[in-house]
């Protein structure tokens, strides 16, 4: 079989390659796949058993995310050096201070606070969505929801979202001509968010509110806050993180609901399944594909030796289907318990930090959907992004029959 776990081309077309994972899984969980010399990336060990990427995710000390980054693509020096600033690319202790101050905003109470908000947010999408003659799911309804809960947090105004969303697009979807006619258009993206987050960071200064942005700038009990960059740089990472990930889940699980209608009918039948539903979509969806680390020692990863400074990639898109971890893999099942899926990350310093956010999102977004559109059709076929990064769906035009 051919192995190329990393193309572009093959999550535009044809998805996540679940035949190559499952190949893997059962024969070489830990594979040393091929580089691209062309595109200046080295071999790498591709990592698809559930236990081996709770394992690197687990061990900071010896799986970097500061060394060589985070992300699969290869950076020059000066680069690096800049994106280490942001949480992402850090490993403890640094990031161990930095995650305990933006904690603060994103603790499951504070979190519970908004429902209320994210329900009339949804059910004023399905409003508007009902005023349309045609409809996309991914551009009416999926992406908008993620967009005014970020500005909610962040005392922003909604009429801010389309440019986020705009950000967010060009940031992520890089390597996809839709959204970025070269990848400068990223990091020009990348420096309107940055001068974005500094101005609101001003603005919350002079005058605060009560809202996570003025709760970030403010000392914590130990007197410790974030600085002018630390700042810019969370917002940067909420912009892509608190996104993409919730708006990419809610249209997976949407065409999921489409190609298992079973499985929508049970959700109307009973609506209080939209909580186990909920994981159940992250779990197939999977809308972070992977995250790169970079052996700090030789170490050994599921019996396979991996040398100091090799490059690691866990792709969790293969982990949530590991037939060792979960009962018919490949079966989509809105009830399914427990439901160990790490799509959030595999534990660790680098545990999803809106984990709560999203779920309480995708469950209450499911909730309306099944009480206002019980009869929401698929009207055309989804186009994918292109990209290795995020499993994320473009378009998925939809009929409100």
């Amino acid at each position: 079989m051919d192995i190329n776990l990393v193309d572009p081309d093959v999550y535009a077309r044809d998805g996540i390659p679940h035949d190559r994972f499952r190949h893997l899984r059962a024969t070489s969980p830990v594979y040393l796949h091929e580089g691209d010399a062309e595109r200046g990336w080295p071999a790498f060990w591709a990592v698809t058993k559930h236990a081996d990427v709770v394992h690197v995710s687990r061990r900071s000390d010896l799986f970097s995310s500061s060394r060589r980054l985070a992300l699969f693509n290869e950076m020059p020096n000066d680069q690096r050096e800049i994106q280490r600033m942001m949480m992402l690319n850090q490993d403890p202790p640094e990031h161990t201070r930095r995650r305990s101050l933006v904690n603060r905003g994103f603790t499951p109470r504070m979190i519970g606070l908004l429902e209320q908000h994210i329900r009339e947010v949804c059910h004023e999408l399905v409003d508007e969505a009902k005023g349309r003659s045609s409809v996309d799911f991914v551009r009416d309804i999926a992406a908008p929801l993620p967009l005014y809960v970020i500005c909610e947090l962040l005392g922003a105004p909604v009429e801010d979202r389309d440019k986020i969303f705009t950000w967010s697009n060009q940031m992520i979807g890089a390597e996809d001509p839709d959204y970025a006619a070269d990848p400068s258009e990223g990091q020009r993206a990348a420096a309107e968010v940055y001068a974005y987050a500094n101005e609101l960071a001003a603005e919350r200064r002079e005058r605060p509110r009560d809202d996570i942005a003025t709760k970030l700038l403010m000392p914590d009990a130990t007197g410790e806050t974030l600085d002018e960059h630390e700042f810019d740089l969370f917002v940067l990472l909420l912009v892509v993180a608190g996104n993409e990930t919730t708006r990419n889940a809610a249209s997976g699980g949407m065409l999921a609901f489409f190609d298992h209608p079973a499985q929508w009918r049970r959700l109307l039948g009973e609506p209080a399944l939209a909580g186990t539903a909920a994981d159940e979509i992250v779990r197939w969806v999977s809308p972070v594909n992977l995250f790169r680390r970079t052996a700090t020692a030789d170490t050994v990863i599921g019996g396979q030796k991996v040398g100091e400074n090799d490059k690691v990639v866990v792709f969790y898109s293969s982990a949530n289907r590991d037939e060792d971890v979960f009962a018919d893999p490949d079966t989509f099942d809105i009830g399914r318990t427990p439901n160990p899926h790490i799509g959030f990350g595999g534990g660790g310093a680098h545990f999803c930090l809106g984990n709560h956010l999203a779920k309480l999102e995708l469950r209450v977004l499911f909730e309306v959907l099944a009480e206002r559109l019980p009869k929401l059709a698929q009207a055309g076929p989804a186009r994918r992004l292109r990209s290795n990064f995020i499993n994320g769906i473009k378009s998925l035009p939809v009929a409100l029959t």
